[in-house]
């Protein structure tokens, strides 16, 4: 199953993406000009093969799911407020619902794995279990758990692009003792450790900060997750939104259609898909850097740069849906603007340092 979602993964088309860096510039303005953004536009070009850079209609869609490890006093708050977040989604009550309207983007919060049921969640994703075990003591979930979470995840991007017609996608989480499984993910992967990749989260004293690090600690030398396995990892120390997140990167890379990510959980569980289907790369759009610390080096080891710097560190997607009018202005641009041909101006020309 997981291997048939990696094969899935699509190649960016390397004639779109000439085409479009030669538009860029054609284009009456000095060369990259707009930066990062006429990156991500010659990238979603590049994957959609399209060449007007297609960016509506969109959606977000937040993974919720509850977490056994804050039984280990890792967060400030208790699980219960996964559910009460949730339940302000679907009420458009939420920072990110507020912002996605505003950028245009259709939000979609699902319950991947709380411990509280929350009427009015939409049904593109299932529950995995009333939140993951406690992985200070043994695994979050069992391998089959994790991969049904993935395909989750893939068939929810696949339905987005598909069935319901959505250009452009984005990422969101909301889960109560999410920034541990994510900083344990993140740590066997990038084989680092704990206290180099991991934050305050919402708000730990630098005590609490101390005991969060020993619980990751624990949870590799209990679970011994294998970093050449993506899947086990996850199985062993992550969590069900950042599987379903995971599978998520990878059907929007199937189905051809670009991904904004969003802050630290959202971009370890793109280092998952990345490891498990390198070409999943190609679907990703980096939006931020948020205040965890292991966001930025999960970022360079994904090789993808972040468009926006505002010291983000909210979560439920708001970083990934600030970027979409920026994209929207590029894309603008892109489409509409005139060429030195057009207004009779010679074309700046790239030259290559000495």
């Amino acid at each position: 199953m997981i291997q048939k979602m990696a094969a899935s993964c699509r190649q960016p088309n390397q004639e779109a993406r000439q085409n479009s860096l030669r538009r860029w510039d054609s284009i009456a303005k000095p060369l990259h000009g707009l930066g990062l953004l006429e990156d991500a536009v010659v990238k979603i070009c590049a994957l959609t093969g399209e060449p007007d850079c297609p960016l509506a209609p969109r959606a977000l869609v937040v993974f919720c799911a509850d977490n056994g490890v804050v039984a280990q006093g890792v967060t400030q708050t208790g699980q219960e407020v996964t559910a009460i977040v949730a339940g302000n989604m679907t009420r458009g009550a939420t920072s990110v619902c507020k912002m996605a309207a505003h950028a245009g983007a259709r939000v979609y919060p699902v319950d991947v794995g709380m411990v509280t049921q929350v009427p009015g969640l939409s049904f593109l994703c299932h529950s995995h279990g009333k939140g993951t075990g406690d992985i200070t003591l043994g695994p979050a979930m069992t391998r089959a758990q994790a991969e049904d979470c993935i395909a989750d995840g893939y068939n929810a991007a696949r339905t987005l692009a598909g069935r319901l017609g959505y250009r452009l996608l984005a990422a969101g989480e909301m889960g109560i003792g999410n920034t541990t499984t994510s900083s344990a993910v993140a740590s066997v992967l990038l084989g680092q450790d704990p206290e180099a990749l991991t934050g305050r989260g919402a708000g730990l004293s630098s005590q609490g900060l101390a005991n969060k690090v020993a619980a990751i600690r624990r949870a590799i030398q209990v679970n011994r997750p294998d970093p050449a396995d993506p899947v086990d990892v996850l199985a062993k120390v992550g969590g069900f939104d950042i599987a379903a997140m995971t599978g998520f990167y990878l059907g929007a890379s199937s189905a051809g259609v670009p991904v904004l990510l969003d802050g630290f959980i959202s971009v370890v569980a793109a280092l998952c898909a990345v490891r498990i289907a390198p070409a999943a790369r190609e679907a990703m759009i980096a939006s931020h850097c948020s205040g965890e610390p292991g966001t930025r080096r999960v970022l360079e080891a994904l090789g993808l740069a972040p468009v926006i710097s505002a010291g983000l560190c909210l979560g439920e997607g708001t970083g990934a849906v600030a970027l979409i009018p920026l994209l929207d202005m590029a894309a603008g641009v892109y489409r509409e603007m005139s060429t030195f041909g057009e207004i009779s101006v010679e074309e700046y020309r790239h030259f290559e340092d000495s």
